[in-house]
């Protein structure tokens, strides 16, 4: 069986039969990029957070995926007017998910949003506004320029994302106004945007499969970006390779 990936959801209201309804929902774009890389997407709705462990014993990879900012109350940060999508549900769903994941050292694929929840389940901080903060209005753009690199950021040689990609220079996409403010701990920046904005993160564990970027590779793939079809088809890789292991020890 191939491996099983499963895609936190974004909470949306949708049009339905009974009227505008609250939905679990995420781009096809996620879905595709696991189906690309050989696995099989499943979509994760927020469950309780004594039902995670349980949910991460059924799937063999997470993607956590991007969307509205995380409550700045759980980085010790401020509510500002520029603050959206902020969901309490899924704050809390996210942030046990990347413990247990990291306790188990679980294969993750964190993006954009998903990359600032990793930071701050395991203890860093946010930067609440870009523009607000550091002046930079260029990790905003949206439409159908989502699909093109824009963004020009550079990677330590060294560090998990290179590898993968095979290179140390990058056109991203760049769909955010939040970002990293302080690492947390174990954990270091290793890509950085020409503002200095910081773009990818990564544990000192090299025993744990996690990618975390901020940019938005299931967008760039779509658009046959040979970089983003790689970070996915490692974490499927990963996958494959938990799911081995377990058989083994059963």
């Amino acid at each position: 069986m191939r491996p099983v990936i499963g895609i936190t959801t974004r909470p949306r209201v949708v049009k339905a039969s009974g009227g505008d309804m609250d939905a679990h929902t995420i781009e096809h774009t996620y879905t595709d990029s696991v189906l690309r890389a050989g696995g099989i997407p499943v979509l994760l709705p927020p469950v309780p957070s004594p039902d995670v462990a349980a949910l991460l014993d059924r799937i063999d990879g997470l993607v956590l995926s991007g969307g509205g900012d995380v409550e700045p109350e759980r980085y010790g940060g401020t509510r500002n007017d520029a603050m959206y999508g902020m969901d309490f549900d899924r704050d809390e769903f996210e942030i046990e998910l990347v413990r247990e994941a990291a306790a188990r050292r679980f294969p993750v694929l964190a993006i954009c949003r998903g990359l600032q929840v990793v930071n701050v389940a395991l203890g860093g901080t946010l930067i609440g506004d870009i523009p607000t903060e550091i002046g930079s209005a260029d990790h905003t753009v949206i439409g159908h320029l989502v699909f093109n690199g824009h963004q020009h950021v550079t990677l330590d040689p060294s560090c998990r994302v290179a590898a993968i990609v095979g290179a140390t220079e990058l056109e991203v996409n760049s769909i955010h106004h939040q970002a990293v403010r302080e690492v947390a701990p174990g954990f270091s920046a290793v890509a950085w945007s020409d503002d200095g904005v910081i773009e990818a993160i990564e544990h000192e564990d090299p025993e744990w499969p996690l990618t975390a970027v901020q940019w938005h590779p299931e967008y760039l793939g779509h658009a046959e970006d040979k970089a983003s079809w790689a970070l996915f088809r490692v974490l499927v890789e990963d996958g494959a390779a938990r799911r081995a292991r377990s058989a083994t020890r059963q």
